[in-house]
């Protein structure tokens, strides 16, 4: 597997590029925007790490030409930019990952072993689920709703992709346990209807119709209340 890693930081490149040598990745190093879009058109890549500022070239800047260009190959940023606006256009820009400076360098592994065990094509592009005025990126753990924001942990943007794949319907809590903690990992009592406050609380604030309705003793529904077969 072929790494490009572009940044400006020869402190982070030298011991980050001897590291994933080690793990048995190749690893190309360029300090500059410029060569390393140079680079990355040429499409030797199995996956390019890219610094979001960099002299000449932005890595944001890389990232919008491949995409434009059909390139696919997956992009994981590194950046000090932490806010959610932030976030939103690097993925937005086309990025599959992001990672914010300073980090642990376990878990950028981790992702980098995550990024090369997708499938290279366009069908592993992220679905995009949408009821009413809501739209999740699961992938990135992003929704949207009425051009709002609302970042997700793991656990809330797959149970909200569960709700989302079957609008309308009751989903009991064991159907939802199976789907979102996995045979063997059942969560107590109350984890559940926990996670589905905080999820509530993101994607239903003041003046939004609410999506997530209780049904007591067995499970949810998700959806338009007026389009439920059996509101409750």
């Amino acid at each position: 597997m072929q790494i490009l890693l572009v940044d400006d930081e020869v402190a982070l490149t030298e011991p980050l590029s001897r590291i994933l040598r080690k793990q048995g990745y190749g690893v190309d190093v360029v300090h500059d925007g410029l060569e390393g879009s140079r680079l990355a058109a040429q499409g030797q890549y199995d996956l390019l790490i890219l610094d979001w500022m960099l002299p000449q070239k932005t890595g944001l800047e890389i990232c919008q030409e491949l995409r434009s260009q059909g390139d696919i190959t997956p992009v994981l940023f590194l950046t000090a930019k932490d806010t959610l606006d932030d976030r939103v256009s690097g993925l937005d820009a086309g990025a599959d990952d992001y990672l914010i400076k300073p980090f642990e360098l376990r878990e950028l592994l981790a992702r980098v072993r995550a990024l090369l065990r997708r499938p290279p094509t366009l069908e592993a592009a992220p679905q995009q689920p949408r009821v009413k005025d809501l739209e999740l990126n699961l992938e990135n753990q992003l929704a949207t709703r009425q051009g709002r924001a609302i970042d997700l942990s793991e656990k809330e943007a797959m149970l909200l992709a569960y709700f989302m794949q079957h609008p309308n319907q009751l989903l009991t809590h064991e159907q939802i346990y199976a789907q979102v903690w996995g045979e063997g990992e059942r969560p107590g009592s109350n984890v559940l209807a926990a996670q589905v406050r905080l999820l509530r609380r993101k994607i239903e604030t003041e003046g939004e119709a609410p999506l997530i309705h209780t049904v007591y003793g067995k499970g949810y529904r998700f959806g338009a209340l007026g389009e439920l077969d059996s509101p409750v």
